[in-house]
């Protein structure tokens, strides 16, 4: 009989450090395919954190939109339903972080080297700060790249937009975009864009080329513009009670992983944006058009006026300070 209460106490021990030695788990959802650059790269940090970790840590990835469309998953993750995502920059405007929706104005960026001057820098640092009043905590910027515009016409000058359906995100400078080049623009899921363009609901739409290539939009789209005139990037955030609950040593890991899997983003992004380009050529069900000096030009044109629009929503400041190291 005396020995049942030290059995109770070898159980709950045993309880115990069966509980303590459960790996902290890691939900980390996405809208876009495996093979994408920003696919690759979670998978990438899978691998690292949990190395990193010795498997104190279990990253499960959901990829696709299997666990949240892209309209859901920031509320989700607020909820702490997930605790790991990366969205898209223009998600968080509708947050009311419109400071984001910078990254959309069209030609903002001239080049790759600009656009890391910027993330990479000051005002990067400052701009994921802003996430924190909203129980976010942002942990890098992961690119995928210069967006090309599709549709069932070509699509050479701005008046060629003229009356067109495109889809867009959620985004007021997306949507001033495409007023700018004439067309309507439409919001709608990422997961629901194939079928809107199957469909005819919407005409066309922009995207970066590895996007396009992954979701077969190509396959009902007969038209493809190289034009360069907008980036599409990510922003790698955390629930912020989840992160500042971790333990330093695991946080520590897991931002080194995370710095680590960036510069793998970075370095495919562009390739897989090109090899893209290439299949969609080699498919044959799509005409690619890369726009002459002078029609990009014409669409810097249309479209610069757009930056101004936005000054009292994104920030007069905040414009000139992106446009001065975009110079450099």
């Amino acid at each position: 009989m005396k020995l049942k209460p030290v059995l109770l106490v070898l159980s709950a021990a045993l309880s115990f450090n069966a509980y303590a030695q459960a790996p902290i788990v890691i939900k980390f959802s996405h809208v876009v395919a495996t093979d994408t650059p920003k696919g690759q790269a979670a998978e990438r940090f899978k691998q690292l954190a949990e190395k990193a970790t010795n498997g104190r840590v279990k990253i499960e990835v959901y990829p696709n939109s299997q666990l949240y469309k892209d309209k859901e998953e920031l509320e989700a993750l607020q909820l702490g339903a997930v605790q790991m995502l990366a969205p898209s920059l223009a998600k968080f405007g509708p947050l009311g972080v419109k400071e984001f929706e910078a990254f959309d104005l069209p030609y903002i960026f001239p080049s790759k080297t600009a656009l890391y001057n910027v993330t990479e820098g000051e005002i990067g640092k400052s701009l994921l700060k802003k996430l924190e009043p909203k129980g976010i905590t942002g942990l890098a910027f992961w690119d995928n790249g210069f967006k090309v515009m599709s549709a069932n016409k070509p699509l050479h000058n701005p008046t060629d937009f003229k009356g067109l359906k495109m889809r867009i995100q959620s985004s007021k400078v997306l949507d001033a975009q495409m007023r700018a080049l004439g067309a309507n623009p439409q919001v709608l899921a990422f997961s629901e864009v194939y079928q809107a363009l199957q469909t005819g609901v919407v005409d066309g739409t922009e995207n970066p080329p590895s996007n396009m290539y992954t979701q077969k939009m190509h396959e009902v789209q007969k038209y493809v513009t190289v034009s360069n005139h907008g980036y599409l990037g990510y922003a790698v955030i955390v629930n912020k009670k989840f992160w500042d609950g971790l333990p330093p040593d695991i946080r520590a890991a897991l931002d080194k992983a995370m710095k680590d899997a960036t510069t793998f983003e970075k370095a495919i992004a562009q390739r897989d944006n090109d090899m893209a380009l290439d299949a969609i050529k080699k498919a044959g069900k799509t005409e690619i058009y890369t726009l002459s000096v002078k029609e990009q030009a014409d669409w810097r044109k249309a479209l610069l006026p757009v930056q101004q629009q936005m000054e009292s929503r994104i920030g007069k400041d905040l414009i000139s300070a992106i446009n001065k190291e975009a110079a450099k």
